[in-house]
């Protein structure tokens, strides 16, 4: 029997036991019965607008949120009965949830902020759940690395790290040199690759281009010194292998793939870009979220226990997790690749590994509570490259993080963990102070601090990329 069909009849059992408790505790109730269940949610399961959910996903390590909450029983704990569904591209996973086909799913960061202010699709779409910190890297081809190494300082016989891009630019240099152009691929316009993809080169004198939506151009290539495109991040590994780009920027476990491989070397992870970065998000239509509260509310607070779990006593589920997701119908990579950096340790160069034990992160640091500094800062970059083609005022950042980033929706889910006994509260932010900024932060590989209170300011900050008045 095939291991989706397994999986399948698994959800379809547990989901007929827990619909019979429910019956038989709706019963209950119509006959006059008071039932206390310890732990119990806030709201009774008939209080739950859906019960039967469908929740897309990409083939990524960082979804293991959504298969833990569906693998340890959290969100049968909610009364709610999820498909989880893996799809194609993210285009594809966006344009489904804004038609209804799946109520929910695992989403690039800026990808509800994209559509919102209307690069690309435009939708209303929401988050109140963060699903991870770090867990991205940047990877070049053999023949790349090759050329980089003479430029990287090296210690005991092994590069020193972080590596920058400065190492990369005589590289690039060479190409221009023979008339050809330098390809690198990262996985959707408003991807956190993309993002850290560019500001990686940026901060190493590389033009990663602009975007001109209002001109019609979103190639993201004018003054290109690097041509960054879209590729599907399963396909990474191939399309580098066949020549078609010379890099990438992706998630697990696609950049320890080309070095089991052998195709490839990932030089920076985004932890040395950006550390403790937000990455992906759990996203759903804001009209899906006003007709479902409840049930969205339950999804949240399935997916807190999940991402808990993850994260306890020391990475210790680890193991676990990574039998799970190497699953075909999760991730569906061997073992030793996923393992490779989710159980607190990366390979760069074959053979040299190092200890990265954030690499991914999906509770602890408070990973799990949707910030608005988190939001602000993928404005300040769809501004910086062009993707927000007109100056905009401190206030328009702020308004559209309000408007997108939901901490009050996490909080009632969050506070229900803590009455139901689930989580402790010093798990979690203080939220009778909590105002949805973290402290500025300093921990950026070219050294510039970033307060999302104040985003224009920040622009300024950078040689590379729009500012002020400044326009495509």
């Amino acid at each position: 029997m095939k291991l989706e069909t397994q999986t399948q009849m698994n959800l379809t059992c547990r989901g007929f036991m827990k619909k019979a408790s429910a019956a038989v505790l709706s019963a209950m109730m119509v006959m006059g019965g008071s039932v206390i269940l310890p732990g119990s949610a806030a709201y009774a399961i008939d209080d739950l607008e859906k019960e039967d959910l469908k929740i897309g996903f990409i083939k990524l390590t960082d979804m293991a949120p959504l298969a833990i909450a569906y693998e340890k029983g959290f969100f049968e704990d909610e009364g709610l009965y999820v498909t989880l569904e893996a799809q194609a591209n993210w285009k594809v996973l966006l344009d489904r949830v804004i038609d209804g086909e799946l109520d929910g799913a695992h989403m690039l960061a800026g990808q509800p902020l994209g559509a919102t202010i209307g690069f690309g699709t435009q939708d209303h779409i929401i988050t109140a759940f963060s699903m991870d910190l770090n867990g991205n890297a940047i990877t070049v081809s053999n023949k790349v690395w090759g050329e980089m190494k003479k430029h990287i300082p090296h210690e005991g016989g092994k590069p020193v790290h972080p590596i920058k891009a400065d190492a990369l630019k005589p590289v690039i240099e060479q190409y221009k040199d023979a008339g050809k152009p330098f390809k690198m691929g990262m996985v959707f316009p408003v991807s956190t690759h993309n993002y850290e993809l560019r500001y990686w080169l940026a901060a190493g004198g590389i033009h990663p281009g602009y975007y001109a939506p209002h001109k019609g151009d979103t190639s993201g290539t004018i003054d290109a010194e690097a041509l960054l495109s879209v590729t599907p991040p399963p396909q990474m590994p191939s399309t580098m292998e066949a020549g078609t780009i010379d890099g990438y920027c992706v998630g697990e476990p696609w950049n320890q793939q080309a070095v089991f491989k052998g195709i490839g070397v990932p030089v920076v992870t985004d932890y040395e870009i950006w550390k403790d970065n937000p990455e992906k998000v759990f996203g759903v239509s804001k009209k899906w979220a006003d007709k479902n509260p409840n049930t969205h509310i339950a999804v949240v607070k399935a997916m807190i226990r999940a991402a808990k779990w993850l994260d306890d006593n020391n990475n210790a589920n680890r193991p676990e997790a990574v039998k799970i997701l190497s699953q075909p119908n999760y991730v569906g990579a061997d073992y030793d690749v996923i393992a490779n950096s989710m159980t607190g340790t990366f390979e760069y160069e074959k053979g040299d590994k190092r200890a990265v034990p954030d690499f991914n992160v999906f509770f602890r640091y408070n990973a799990t509570y949707p910030y608005y500094s988190d939001a602000i800062w993928y404005l300040t970059q769809m501004r910086r490259w062009g993707q927000v083609a007109d100056e905009k005022p401190d206030s328009w950042f702020m308004d559209i993080a309000k408007k997108v980033y939901r901490p009050d929706i996490y909080t009632i889910a969050a506070k229900e963990l803590i009455a139901e006994g689930k989580i402790a509260a010093s798990e979690f932010p203080d939220f009778a102070k909590e105002d949805g900024f973290r402290a500025p932060q300093t921990h950026f590989i070219d050294g510039i601090t970033y307060d999302g209170k104040k985003p224009n300011d920040y622009l300024k900050k950078f040689n590379i990329g729009l500012k002020g008045s400044e326009k495509i």
